[in-house]
């Protein structure tokens, strides 16, 4: 877990996909947990800075997402346990974006707004 939750609030971003909070560094060692097929950020800082925000509101503490209404409400429920944002605001880069598109996969922003 030590690497899934953020050791301080310090150079915190969100995942762009799925709302996982963790420290910059945090994201460029091990990527995301629950994206990292799409967004392949591990030892790409570039990458971590394209697929993650630090333009998010809120956040939220997971230990058992497939039990909380809460995840179910957020659209949590099939990601890691760990610490996610309620609002980000972002974009994932094109081509994450088109990779979810090949896979049939609808993007739904996490800023509350509806898909393009």
């Amino acid at each position: 877990m030590a690497d899934i939750l953020p050791a301080n609030r310090r150079q915190l971003r969100a995942c762009l996909l799925c709302g996982l909070i963790k420290q910059l560094h945090q994201f460029r060692n091990h990527g995301c947990e629950n994206c990292e097929e799409l967004m392949r950020m591990r030892v790409s800082l570039d990458r971590v800075n394209e697929c993650t925000t630090t333009n998010f509101e809120g956040a939220i503490a997971v230990i058992k997402p497939e039990d909380s209404w809460a995840t179910q409400w957020l659209r949590l429920e099939r990601f890691r346990p760990g610490v996610y944002a309620i609002r980000v605001t972002g974009m994932p880069p094109d081509d994450v974006l088109d990779e979810l598109e090949r896979r049939n996969i609808t993007f739904i922003p996490r800023d509350g707004s509806m898909p393009e």
